[in-house]
């Protein structure tokens, strides 16, 4: 019994690290060995209890549509090798809890002159679950800031609503899919993911068919945004968005299957084929009033995946 007359149990009212070094070390090593062997078998089985909201729709339905294809498994399977973790642990009282896993991997690009990490969110829904990955970003090396650390040298997070960054964390799955669709608000940096994904849009033509796009936020959940704060008081933050692109062929064209959408397929293609996607982001937030990257979101990576598919 505490001096407020409230009782903590399991840890729910303090404010405690949501996991010790050595929970992190061992679920980072239980996702790599369940990954790894679900690749190899393609059976998202065999990692269905190692993932969550954005990585776990986009790893399930992957998994399940090389199966199809592939029922034999990955013949091409190379195992994952994650190393030189760091652990960015938050406090936080209550559940879900998480923290940051920070690894260099075996799958860097270009033999090596690109240098990059894979940062990987885990998240515990309670006491007696287990910890599971939502998010997973590339970034190079280069690009990570510093994150500012609390008075025990742990990771300071950063609340979903707030007013000291440029966009609060609960509204950038929102702001990106209406800047995707109409261009506002503008608070979004240049870039693959923003401009240049609208302007490939935008320019897409192939005779005989039409493509629309519809962009939905997706920040409930296991979806949820997550953040740590950086040392210049702006936010790395991860959020999930979802994406349905469409295809109309005029008459007496078909719209083009490949073996993973047809593996997907709901319905029969005749002349309209609609993919949903969903997407994990991994953003820069500066703070607010800042002159960084003209006081702009910047979007460091993002993870798209095909999840459904289906045809009218």
């Amino acid at each position: 019994m505490t001096a407020s007359g409230c009782v903590t149990v399991h840890g729910e009212l303090e404010v405690v690290p949501g996991a010790t070094r050595s929970e992190a070390a061992k679920a980072l090593s239980d996702f790599t060995t369940a990954y790894n062997a679900a690749d190899k078998a393609y059976d998202p089985d065999l990692d269905a209890d190692r993932v969550t909201g954005a990585l776990g729709a986009i790893n399930q339905a992957g998994l399940k549509a090389r199966q199809k294809n592939h029922p034999d498994g990955n013949p091409d399977h190379s195992p994952l090798e994650l190393t030189d973790a760091r652990y960015l642990i938050p406090k936080k009282a209550g559940w879900p809890r998480w923290f940051l896993a920070d690894t260099d991997s075996n799958r860097d690009q270009d033999h090596g002159k690109l240098d990059t990490r894979w940062l990987l969110v885990f998240v515990k829904s309670g006491p007696g679950a287990g910890w599971k990955v939502s998010y997973l970003s590339v970034v190079a090396t280069a690009q990570l800031p510093a994150f500012a650390k609390d008075g025990d040298g742990g990771a300071r997070p950063v609340a979903a609503d707030s007013a000291e960054l440029a966009v609060a964390p609960k509204d950038l799955s929102t702001q990106y899919t209406q800047y995707l669709q109409k261009g506002t608000p503008d608070v979004f940096a240049p870039g693959t993911a923003t401009s240049g994904w609208r302007e490939e849009r935008r320019t897409t033509r192939r005779a005989g068919f039409s493509y629309q796009y519809i962009d939905q936020p997706l920040d409930s959940g296991a979806f949820g945004p997550l953040g740590l704060e950086t040392e210049d008081g702006g936010a790395l933050v991860f959020f999930s968005s979802k994406h349905f692109e469409r295809q109309t062929a005029a008459k007496g064209l078909r719209p083009p299957l490949n073996p993973d959408v047809e593996a997907l397929l709901s319905g029969e293609v005749k002349s309209t084929l609609t993919k949903e996607r969903v997407s994990g982001e991994l953003v820069y937030v500066p703070k607010k009033g800042s002159s960084k990257d003209g006081g702009k979101v910047a979007v460091l990576n993002r993870l798209p995946g095909l999840t459904a598919a289906k045809g009218s």
